[in-house]
């Protein structure tokens, strides 16, 4: 298995500057691209031909030779010689991989809304640096302060190993964030993991308002636990800086200067100190998700979640609090975790799992408002909290309860279990 080790990277103020002008002729690299590529349409757009013919993965490779050999300054120097040939290659491939995806997504008949669109030109002022290298663009060497990353061109760089590379990286990929932080991610071939044991116990997990994620688990022997000793609730990383952040972007809104004018110190280092703040609530977010998910995943072996879209929820009362949660990051920091450690992951259809009867399956037939936390059934006058009975309906339709939650039958069939597959594809059912 693939996976990539992110770290921290230490330059200097030479490398750093080294660092920004190999990234300044892969970004010239790109955007020559991006215009020889509409250049190339319109050509063949007006005799006829289709708009995709003539400029594919090695056409653009030769289209590279051609700009390293002709590209000059005002001395007649080939700048362009002097940058790394291995992260400009990398950033052809990357240009002819986006272009050919937004050509198919179009040829498929795509929405515009949701297909890949063409390459864009890369600006200095808005896009963050990428530098991409293959195996022999860069090695690791040992120094007197430790392993460095040496990249093509001689630039040695300090890395801040905070955890040990399992394997022999395969590439690396050098970024800058907005911040100005730089960092180095290693593909590495990881071995697989060392099975977990087996537990015998099932959880169904539903999103909820009172909390982000409701839990309800049950183990080898049937007893129900709906104690919420699973359940991940709001930790509101976002409100919480909301007045330091909103503070700063007044400041820089009185600040903004023209488009075309250099931008204030003041200006910049607010910007700088709102992009910190805003990272560090991401990283709060995504490691409370892992390791929630890591702690599921460890406890049971049959998992069953809503198949949730984000997007959906996006559109609801519960936007402001799904999107404080990162509840797409939890949703796919648990599925990524289930496929690393083999365990049965089941998306369920959300269709009727509010409405129905855990108990007895029976739907109820009026509209359940989002403010009415508590679910009563009609049929057989079973009452529990509302959340808490979506997430056993999970695991009845998931499977993993046959015979429902407590004993009866429900009037709905369950789908049978199944062992997970080894790709990557999560069973929606």
């Amino acid at each position: 298995m693939k996976v990539r080790y992110t770290y921290r990277l230490r330059p200097s103020k030479t490398a750093r500057r080294r660092l920004m002008r190999e990234w300044g002729m892969c970004r010239y690299v790109w955007n020559r691209m991006v215009e020889e590529s509409k250049r190339r349409h319109e050509l063949n757009r007006d005799e006829g031909r289709l708009h995709d013919e003539g400029f594919g993965d090695k056409t653009a490779q030769r289209y590279l030779t051609i700009l390293r050999n002709l590209t000059c300054d005002e001395h007649g120097d080939r700048w362009l010689r002097e940058g790394s040939v291995v992260a400009q290659q990398q950033t052809v491939r990357d240009f002819s991989k986006a272009r050919k995806k937004a050509l198919l997504d179009r040829k498929n008949g795509i929405a515009p809304g949701k297909r890949a669109g063409l390459p864009r030109f890369k600006s200095k002022r808005d896009s963050t640096a990428t530098l991409n290298y293959t195996t022999r663009g860069f090695s690791l060497y040992d120094d007197d302060g430790g392993t460095r990353l040496r990249l093509a061109g001689g630039i040695g760089i300090p890395v801040v190993w905070s955890r040990p590379l399992p394997g022999k990286p395969s590439s690396v990929r050098v970024s800058q964030d907005t911040d100005g932080h730089w960092y180095a991610s290693f593909v590495v071939d990881k071995p697989a993991e060392t099975p977990l044991p087996e537990t015998g116990r099932a959880i169904g997990i539903d999103p909820g308002v009172s909390t982000l994620m409701t839990c309800a688990t049950i183990d080898g022997n049937g007893i129900v636990d709906e104690t919420g000793a699973y359940d991940l609730p709001h930790p509101e990383y976002g409100r919480k800086a909301h007045l330091e952040l909103a503070r700063l972007q007044r400041r820089m809104a009185k600040e903004r200067r023209p488009k075309r004018q250099k931008p204030s110190n003041r200006y910049l280092k607010n910007k700088r100190r709102a992009a910190e703040i805003q990272r560090r609530v991401q990283r709060q977010r995504q490691d409370t998700a892992n390791k929630w998910a890591r702690r599921i995943v460890r406890d049971h072996d049959n998992i069953a979640m809503e198949d949730f879209k984000p997007k959906f929820l996006a559109k609801t009362t519960m936007a402001r609090k799904a999107a404080d949660g990162a509840i797409a990051s939890v949703k796919h920091a648990l599925e990524w975790q289930a496929l690393k450690h083999s365990r049965t992951l089941r998306l369920v259809n959300p269709s009727d799992t509010t409405k129905r009867c855990a108990h007895c399956g029976a739907i109820a037939k009026h509209r359940i408002p989002l403010k009415e936390r508590t679910f009563r059934c009609d049929s057989c006058r079973m009452s529990r909290a509302r959340d808490k009975n979506s997430a056993l309906n999970m695991l009845c339709r998931a499977g993993f309860i046959p015979d429902g939650v407590d004993g009866v039958n429900p009037r709905w069939d369950a789908v049978p279990t199944g062992t997970r597959p080894a790709n990557r594809e999560i069973p929606r059912l």
